[in-house]
């Protein structure tokens, strides 16, 4: 069986009845909410992110872990808060993204967190830069149950590995997947999915058939390249891909730079799924890096109260009046990938 296909029936064999019918109720007031441009909630997320760490062993340009540059609290997610948490969501919640910020193995309990996911028959994902796979992790990582791992590798050799992974090994990374793949091996396991994840940036544009050949080598089950957002695009950015495919910006008549797609006045990102900081901070989504918008508190309130609060009801309106007034919409592509 391929693959993906496999990832996929993997993914439906999580869908109990309580979780399909919380799928259609999300899609239904999705759709409501667009016509009537008010938001109507019948649903709990299909899927939610949970951050692990905000800690990060590489010094990426565009990424605040990496720069040190929060303002918001840094720390790990702790054991017991996050079971509480979880327990909320099992019963409805299919999905459960460990990564926000930082990178999720430096937290020592991480793959505990993904056993405790997996006991509730929940698809669990993560995306690392495959520095701590080491023979030890890679077989823990399986034996957690761990469906889906999206390794970062945005070169193939270290002189454009390291444009934008600073301080990152490539050799490193090669490594870490050669631990995980014998790991899958040795114990005869499927799982996790594991995917090249390559961030497509102007330094390393030239290497991305070179990306899809060594997955091929090294037996990595797929390969995404992702467009790249960059912070400082308007007067143009040395991080912005030639080719225009794996651009999300496209540079105008008068030589500035404006994000290619339109800006429509719905997201179906807040309806179906949430972020949730390593303390806790229920925020939108995954480009409100800083958790500028926090729609409740985890550890004064259930989950429940904060997704039907007035702060997420009031967010959901504004979106659905004019999403191009909100900061963290004026630079989302609602996850714009090209797939392999």
């Amino acid at each position: 069986m391929q693959p993906r296909i496999y990832d996929s029936l993997n993914y439906l064999s999580k869908l109990t009845l309580p979780r399909i019918w919380n799928g259609f109720l999300v899609v239904f007031s999705y759709y409501l909410s667009r016509i009537t441009k008010k938001p109507t909630i019948l649903g709990r997320p299909i899927s939610i992110s949970i951050e692990p760490t905000t800690t990060c062993n590489l010094g990426c340009p565009e990424c605040p872990s990496g720069l040190r540059q929060f303002s918001r609290p840094t720390g790990n997610l702790k054991a017991d808060f996050y079971e509480k948490v979880i327990q909320q969501f099992s019963k409805y919640t299919s999905y459960v993204i460990f990564y926000f910020q930082g990178e999720p193995y430096i937290n020592p309990k991480f793959l505990e967190m993904v056993k405790l996911a997996h006991a509730n028959n929940m698809y669990t994902a993560t995306s690392t830069n495959a520095h701590f796979l080491n023979p030890k992790s890679a077989a823990k990582t399986v034996e957690s149950g761990l469906d889906r791992l999206i390794i970062s590798i945005d070169g193939t050799t270290q002189d454009v590995y390291e444009q934008y992974r600073v301080h990152g090994k490539i050799d490193k990374v090669i490594e870490g997947t050669k631990n995980i793949i014998a790991a899958k091996k040795e114990a005869n396991s499927k799982t996790p999915h594991v995917i090249f994840q390559y961030l497509v940036v102007k330094p390393n544009e030239h290497q991305i058939e070179d990306v899809q050949r060594l997955a091929d080598e090294l037996g990595v089950d797929e390969v995404r390249f992702k467009t790249a957002q960059v912070y400082d695009y308007k007067h143009g950015n040395p991080l912005i891909p030639t080719i225009e495919k794996y651009a999300r910006y496209r540079k105008m008549a008068d030589g500035t730079y404006r994000i290619k797609n339109k800006l429509l006045n719905h997201c179906w990102k807040m309806w179906h799924s949430c972020v949730i900081t390593w303390d806790g901070l229920v925020v939108p989504c995954c480009f409100d890096k800083d958790a500028t918008h926090q729609l409740g508190d985890l550890k004064e309130h259930s989950f429940d109260e904060v997704w039907k609060s007035d702060s997420y009801q009031n967010f959901r309106r504004a979106l659905l009046k004019s999403r191009n007034e909100i900061d963290i919409c004026t630079n989302c592509t609602e996850g714009t990938k090209v797939w392999a």
